[in-house]
C-alpha cells in the first residue's frame, strides 16, 4: 500500500514537472502543487485517453494515456497562471516573475 502511494507521488511528481516545463517562462510553485496538477492531469488526460484508444497493454495506448496525462496537466498549469497568477501565457511579459 505505501509502494503504490509512494509511486503515484512519484508519477505525479514527474508528469507535473513535464507540464511545468512545457509552459513558457517563470512558475514558482510549490512541489506539493506540482505533484498535484501531475496526479489530477493524469486522471483527466489518461482516463480520455484510456477512453479512446482503449486500455490494452500495447506500446501505443500506454504512449497515448502518457501523453494525454501531459497535456492534460499543461492545460491545468496554464489555466493557474492564467486564472490565478493573473499572468499571460506567451509574450514577454510571461518571461516575467509574478509580483
Amino acid at each position: 500500500m505505501l509502494g503504490a502511494i509512494i509511486q503515484i507521488l512519484i508519477s505525479g511528481f514527474v508528469i507535473g514537472a513535464l507540464a511545468r516545463w512545457a509552459v513558457p517562462g517563470p512558475d514558482p510553485m510549490p512541489i506539493w502543487m506540482t505533484i498535484l496538477f501531475g496526479i489530477v492531469g493524469s486522471f483527466i488526460g489518461g482516463g480520455i485517453a484510456g477512453a479512446i484508444f482503449g486500455v490494452e497493454q500495447d506500446s501505443g495506448s500506454v504512449f497515448a494515456i502518457l501523453i494525454g496525462s501531459i497535456l492534460a496537466s499543461t492545460l491545468l498549469v496554464i489555466a493557474y497562471r492564467r486564472f490565478v497568477q493573473h499572468r499571460p501565457i506567451t509574450g514577454p511579459e510571461a518571461q516575467q516573475p509574478p509580483t
